[in-house]
């Protein structure tokens, strides 16, 4: 219904644009005035056979205007459980979803990873099914998700990465160029808890940033890195045994 209104309002809008009135397009479509009114009423409740005919008046292409809709549309901030469960049922489907996320194009992915180009419009296709991305032709996509997108933490991606991923990461020595590895505690205020969090996940966007803006860079002049941020109230076993009742 919402896209449907959405869609009205565009239509209304490049009507408005190439001046044509209501009496004129109700003289093209062979209407009264008054039922295109009511048409274009905020509603949503146009047929779709109507929403060509006035494409057709406007010479506009209807798949190019639910493009222009989709555009428009309210990121996400997280998947949903359903579509985390899909994605890592499916290992190259896994694979191609961090791609994506990460917002490279196709010929990089097949020039990265042995997949061939079979299997890359197999996954591409299934993310579109799930609501990952939106793909478009030549397998270019646009993605679903915000900048500050996260993966549900007690979801089906994390415990992936909990189980798969994270004693592999922190086996490193994290003595490599540019590398680094980290551990502070202390006691602060909660109320400078929250700011402090709030930098961190600037961190984030701003490595997440930086990669796009690279993707001009070749290749060879460009390096993979991993960034885990994370942020607990919590003590570590061998102090938490220690502590008074």
């Amino acid at each position: 219904m919402s896209t449907t209104v959405d869609l009205i309002a565009l239509l209304k809008s490049e009507l408005r644009s190439a001046g044509i009135t209501y009496a004129a397009l109700a003289e093209r479509l062979g209407m009264a005035e008054s039922s295109v009114k009511r048409m274009l009423a905020k509603r949503g409740d146009m047929p779709l056979s109507r929403i060509d005919d006035i494409c057709r008046v406007l010479n506009l292409d209807f798949a190019d205007l639910a493009r222009r809709i989709a555009d428009t549309q309210p990121l996400m901030l997280e998947l949903t459980l359903a579509q985390e469960k899909a994605v890592v049922a499916d290992r190259i489907l896994l694979v191609v979803a961090i791609c994506v996320i990460s917002q490279l194009p196709a010929e990089e992915i097949l020039a990265t990873y042995e997949l061939s180009e079979v299997q890359l419009v197999k996954a591409l296709t299934q993310l579109d099914r799930i609501g990952i991305i939106d793909l478009r032709p030549g397998n270019r996509y646009r993605l679903k998700v915000a900048k500050g997108f996260r993966w549900l933490p007690h979801g089906p991606v994390m415990d992936f990465f909990r189980r798969e991923v994270l004693h592999d990461y922190f086996a490193g020595g994290f003595d490599g160029e540019s590398e680094m590895l980290m551990v502070v505690h202390g006691e602060i205020g909660r109320s400078l808890a929250s700011s402090f969090r709030e930098r961190l996940l600037r961190v984030g966007q701003d490595f997440s940033n930086q990669h796009l803006a690279d993707q001009k860079l070749p290749p060879e002049q460009r390096r993979p890195y991993t960034i885990v941020i994370g942020m607990r109230s919590w003590l570590m076993a061998a102090l938490a045994e220690m502590l008074r009742p």
